[in-house]
């Protein structure tokens, strides 16, 4: 069974920083991508930056140039450095991990955190 556990959502004023982490927990050798989704209010959830094994990182266009992503493949986790917070940051994000090896056994499909909350408000 693997889970997702995000951690660092909270309030920030527009131009300021947060840190988002999210740790994988269970028997995991491997994740193939890692990363980070989020969903305003009224709309559908997006993706906002992922890593896969090999380092290749895929960013939304407003992420671009402001957050950045990470990875820590020996423990599983991942970070979303998010810069330059503007009030249209505000969203509930979430961890996703797609294609993890455990005990030998590949299972391909995704897995979702609970969601962390992020408000960008002065």
């Amino acid at each position: 069974q693997v889970q997702l556990v995000e951690s660092g959502g909270g309030l920030v004023q527009p131009g300021g920083s947060l840190r988002l982490s999210c740790a994988a927990s269970g028997t995991i050798s491997s994740i193939n991508v890692m990363g980070w989704y989020r969903q305003a209010p009224g709309e559908e959830r997006e993706l906002v930056a992922i890593m896969s094994r090999t380092g290749s990182t895929n960013y939304a266009d407003s992420a671009k140039d402001r957050f950045t992503v990470s990875r820590d493949f020996a423990k599983n986790t991942v970070w979303l450095q998010m810069n330059s917070l503007k009030p249209e940051d505000t969203a509930v994000y979430y961890c996703n991990a797609v294609g993890v090896t455990s005990m030998s056994v590949f299972y391909g499909g995704q897995y979702w955190g609970k969601g962390t909350l992020v408000t960008v408000s002065s």
